[in-house]
């Protein structure tokens, strides 16, 4: 039987792809993978989180960014588009780019029923790499559940989990906290 030959893309290839597309996708060791639209709900939790980090780190050195600006991993070459992403200081750039960040200190992933497994494995194995990353959260769409992992001095992560919307998540690496009534603010269980 003939299998066909998988064709190797560069990352130059990829990023002069990706200025021309008309939708993003995720680049990793020279495959290219689409990315699906996202769902009202899942629209409307990034929007929150990355409103209430807007509003709560306005007059901080942090900046948080919404899933349209892409993450270089420098250590593994994993090109992608977290849905937030927030930035201590200096934003840090992929060389000879200004849409490309490497220097997160957390990340948000609103998890999607075709990309859940992913996002929780190999995604942040590859997320792991990032020097400067502390938090990672994982928030599901389907019903109020949130995964918050959070790297240690030791360098191990510790994951907490909340499933109620009562809740409070408190961000280790930006000692803030978020109530998880407000990330799924408007949010219609219905609709899914």
């Amino acid at each position: 039987m003939l299998q066909r030959e998988k064709t190797y893309i560069s990352p130059e290839e990829y990023l002069a792809m990706e200025e021309k597309a008309d939708q993003k996708s995720e680049y990793f060791n020279g495959e290219v993978f689409m990315m699906v639209g996202a769902s009202i709900n899942h629209n409307r939790i990034t929007g929150n989180i990355n409103a209430f980090f807007n509003a709560a780190l306005a007059n901080t050195t942090c900046e948080s960014f919404a899933s349209d600006m892409r993450l270089q991993v420098k250590a593994n070459g994993l090109y992608t588009y977290p849905d937030v992403m927030v930035v201590c200081g200096k934003p840090e750039f992929a060389a000879g780019r200004n849409d490309t960040l490497t220097n997160p200190i957390l990340i948000v992933e609103v998890l999607s029923p075709s990309t859940k497994n992913y996002d929780r494995g190999q995604k942040f194995m590859l997320y792991r790499a990032i020097e400067t990353l502390m938090d990672y959260v994982l928030v599901d769409q389907d019903r109020p559940h949130v995964e918050y992992f959070h790297r240690l001095d030791d360098g191990r992560w510790i994951l907490t989990e909340f499933d109620t919307a009562d809740a409070t998540l408190h961000l280790e690496a930006l000692q803030l906290d978020i109530p998880i009534t407000r990330i799924y603010q408007k949010v219609d269980w219905q609709t899914e």
